[in-house]
C-alpha cells in the first residue's frame, strides 16, 4: 500500500542540515529504526518521498512509521556515538543488534574491589563503569584453559574469604603454602602488592606476554642474588608455565608487536556469522562467533553495526581492526574507537601478506562457526518447537525424533550420487550417513535416481547396519521428488513420514512441502514477518533453521561423494590415455607412487623400476608428464 507523508514536510523543511540522529516510531510510538546522517533533512527526506527507494527491510520499516524525532549532533562522531547509545536503549526491531552470546562466557577481573576477585561471566555489566575488568569473549574450553594457566602463574587468591572483612581470623589455606597465593588473608600483604598481581594477570590477559616473561625472569634472577632461592623457584615455575603456554598458542604472525582484530562474515540466507579473532603479540589468543539474522543487510553496514555495538560495550580496542570490506564510514568509527580505547586504532583492509592471510582464516572460521550454529540448531528448547511443527504440519502423530534426509549430486551423466544423512532429536549423528553410487540406468535422471536410492534404502529397512527405522523422510527438492517415491513408500512403509524441502531462486532454503502438496513458506519479506505475531516468527526461524541445517548437510555429504567419483574418473581418464597404460598398469603405478603427482614428478629411472611395467610404458609416462623431453 502506497504511504502517504505529507504531513511530515513542513517539519523536515524546519531540520537544519547538520549531523544528527532520526528516531522512527511506528503507530504505538515505539522506536523502531535508529539511523545517523550528515545531513539530517536530506537523509530524511529519502524516506518520506513518494516511491522511496532501498532493501526490503528498509521498505518494510518505511511502511510503519507514523511519526519521528531527532537530535542535531555537531559532527558526524558525536553522531555516531549517540546513534549506539539509542540503539543499546531501544533495541529497534530494523537496526542490527548484537546480542550477548550465551555459548561464549567472559573473564570477570573486579579491579572496583580493594583485593581484586576473578570470576566468570556471561556478559559484560554496567560494573564495567566502576573499573571491573572484562576480557573475551572465549569459547568455554577456551575459558577454562585460561583460567588454569592464571592460577599456575599467578598466586591470585582463590577462597571465598571476603577481604579485608577475613584478614588474620583463619589460618592461610593449601595454595598459600605452595605458592599458589600470595597470600592477602594473612594481613602481611598489601593492597598495592595484591593489585600488582591482578596488572600483571591484566597484562597476561591482552597478550602482553613477552614483557612478562621478561620481567619473571628479572625477578628470579634478583631473588637468586639475594639467595632467595624459594622464591627464585616459584618465578621459575611461573616463566616456565608461561612458556609452554606460549608453545600451544598459534603463531599466525612474524611480527611480534602485532595487536589487531580480525573480522570475518560468513551468511547462509538465513543467519550472519561474524567471527573475531584477537592477534596478540603475533599469536592468536582467542577467537569467538556472533550471529545474526540475515535481512539481506549490505557487509559494510553489518561491519559498522558490529564495531560500533562490540567495542562501544568497553572491550578492548586493539591497535588496528582487520576487515574484509572497508565501511563507507571509515572516519567516524576510527575516531569512535579512539574515543572508546584510549589511543588511535585504524581500521585496515588487507590485500596482501600475513594480515590477508588471517582474513582468510577468519573468513574460514566464521563459515566453520555458521555450519556448527545452524546444525546445532540453536538452544534445546528452540529445536524441540522446530520438531514439532515439523511433525504437525506433515501429519505426523508426534515430533519426529530420527530424521532422514536425501539428495542426489551429478557431474554429467558418468558421477551420480546420492547422500542420507541422518539427524536425532535435530542433531546431525554423522556415524549413521550413508552414500549411494547410482546403478540402475545411465545418464542423468533425478527423480529415477531418487526412487533408486530410497528403493535400496527400503529393502534394508530393519537392517541394524543402519542403526533403526526413521520417523520422517525429507527430500532435496519439491513436487517431482516427492511424487517420484511417495507411492513406493506408502508400499513398504506406510508408517514413515514424508516432506520435501524446497529451495528458493538464490538456491536457500525456503518452504517445506508435504506428501500432498501443501506448502510451508519458512523465509519470508519484511512486510510480511510485520504481520506476523512474535510466535509465528519464532516458530518459523525454528522449523527454518533446523530445516538449512539438514538440506545443507545432505547437499554437503551427496558432494563428498561426487568429487571423490571425479577425481578417480580423471585420474583413471588422464593415466589411460597414455599409450600402454590400462587399468592393470594404472594400478601398479598408484600402487607404486601413491598419488597422480607423485607419478608426475618420479624421474625415468624410478618409473623403469615398477614391476611388472614395461620399459617403453614407463618412458611413455615420463613423455606424458614432461612434453619438453620429446621436442
Amino acid at each position: 500500500m502506497e504511504r502517504s507523508f505529507e504531513a511530515f514536510d513542513a517539519r523536515l523543511d524546519l531540520i537544519p542540515e547538520v549531523p544528527g540522529v532520526y528516531l522512527m516510531k511506528d503507530a504505538e510510538g515505539t522506536v523502531i529504526y535508529v539511523g545517523k546522517a550528515i545531513n539530517l533533512p536530506r537523509r530524511l527526506h529519502s524516506y518520506f518521498q513518494p516511491n522511496p527507494q532501498g532493501s526490503a527491510k528498509v521498505l518494510a520499516m518505511i511502511s510503519h512509521i507514523e511519526d519521528f524525532s531527532y537530535v542535531v549532533c555537531s559532527n558526524e562522531l558525536e553522531a555516531l556515538v549517540l546513534e549506539n547509545n539509542f540503539i543499546k536503549q531501544y533495541k529497534p526491531r530494523y537496526n542490527i543488534l548484537l546480542r550477548d552470546d550465551k555459548e561464549y562466557p567472559y573473564l570477570k577481573l573486579t579491579m572496583n574491589e580493594p583485593y581484586p576477585r576473578l570470576l566468570k561471566s556471561f556478559h559484560v555489566g554496567e560494573d564495567q563503569k566502576e573499573g571491573v575488568r572484562y576480557f573475551g569473549p572465549y569459547l568455554s574450553g577456551d575459558l577454562w584453559r585460561a583460567l588454569d594457566a592464571i592460577y599456575r602463574i599467578f598466586p591470585l587468591k582463590r577462597c571465598r574469604r571476603v577481604l579485608p572483612r577475613d584478614i588474620g581470623r583463619e589460618r592461610p589455606c593449601l595454595n598459600y603454602h605452595i605458592g599458589k597465593c600470595i597470600g592477602p588473608c594473612l594481613g602481611t600483604v598489601s593492597q598495592e602488592d595484591y593489585r600488582a598481581v591482578c596488572e600483571e594477570i591484566i597484562d597476561f590477559l591482552e597478550g602482553r606476554s613477552d614483557d612478562l616473561s621478561k620481567r619473571f625472569e628479572s625477578k628470579m634472577k634478583a631473588a637468586a642474588a639475594d639467595l632467595k632461592f624459594e622464591q627464585a623457584a616459584r618465578y621459575r615455575d611461573r616463566l616456565e608455565a608461561l612458556h609452554k603456554l606460549h608453545e600451544r598458542q598459534i603463531i599466525v604472525s612474524p611480527e611480534k608487536n602485532d595487536q589487531a582484530d580480525v573480522l570475518g562474515l560468513a551468511r547462509n540466507g538465513s543467519e550472519i556469522a561474524v567471527q573475531l579473532l584477537k592477534v596478540r603479540e603475533g599469536r592468536l589468543i582467542s577467537a569467538a562467533a556472533f550471529f545474526f539474522p540475515d535481512q539481506e543487510e549490505a557487509e559494510s553496514e553489518i561491519l559498522s553495526a558490529f564495531i560500533t555495538q562490540y567495542y562501544g560495550r568497553g572491550h578492548e580496542v586493539p591497535r588496528e581492526l582487520i576487515l574484509p570490506l572497508m565501511p563507507e564510514d571509515q572516519a567516524p568509527l576510527e575516531s569512535f574507537l579512539e574515543k572508546a580505547g584510549g589511543r588511535k586504532s585504524r581500521l585496515h583492509q588487507a590485500q596482501r601478506g600475513h594480515k590477508a592471510q588471517w582474513l582468510k582464516m577468519a573468513a574460514r572460521n566464521a563459515h566453520e562457526s555458521l555450519q556448527r550454529h545452524t546444525l546445532m540448531g540453536g538452544g534445546n528448547a528452540q529445536i524441540e518447537k522446530a520438531l514439532a511443527s515439523l511433525g504437525e504440519f506433515l501429519g505426523l502423530a508426534e515430533a519426529p525424533q530420527r530424521i532422514e534426509a536425501y539428495d542426489i549430486a551429478n557431474t554429467g551423466e558418468s558421477d551420480r550420487a546420492a547422500s542420507m544423512v541422518v539427524f536425532e532429536k535435530g542433531k546431525p549423528r554423522r556415524t549413521a550417513y550413508r552414500h549411494f553410487k547410482i546403478k540402475s540406468f545411465e545418464g542423468q535422471n533425478d527423480f529415477a535416481s531418487m526412487h533408486e536410492v530410497l528403493s535400496r534404502r527400503l529393502e534394508h529397512l530393519d537392517d541394524q547396519s543402519f542403526a533403526e527405522r526413521p520417523d520422517l523422510i525429507l527430500l532435496d527438492g519439491g513436487k517431482g521428488q516427492l511424487s517420484a517415491v511417495a507411492s513406493l513408500l506408502r508400499e513398504k512403509a506406510p508408517d514413515i513420514g514424508l516432506g520435501g524441502m524446497v529451495k528458493d531462486e538464490r538456491h536457500r532454503t525456503h518452504a517445506l512441502l508435504s506428501e500432498d502438496h501443501r506448502l510451508l513458506v519458512l523465509r519470508h519479506s519484511q512486510q510480511e514477518e510485520a504481520k506476523m505475531s512474535p510466535e509465528e516468527r519464532e516458530r518459523d526461524l525454528a522449523l527454518l533453521r533446523l530445516l538449512t541445517a539438514i538440506q545443507n548437510e545432505a547437499h554437503r555429504f551427496a558432494g563428498q561423494l561426487n568429487k571423490k567419483m571425479a577425481k578417480k574418473r580423471n585420474l583413471r581418464w588422464s593415466l589411460e590415455e597414455i599409450p600402454g597404460v590400462g587399468p592393470r598398469r594404472r594400478a601398479l603405478l598408484m600402487k607404486e607412487f601413491k598419488s597422480l603427482k607423485a607419478i608426475s614428478e618420479a624421474d625415468p629411472e624410478a618409473l623403469k623400476a615398477v614391476a611388472g611395467l614395461p620399459v617403453k610404458t614407463a618412458e611413455a609416462v615420463y613423455r606424458h608428464f614432461h612434453p619438453e623431453v620429446g621436442r
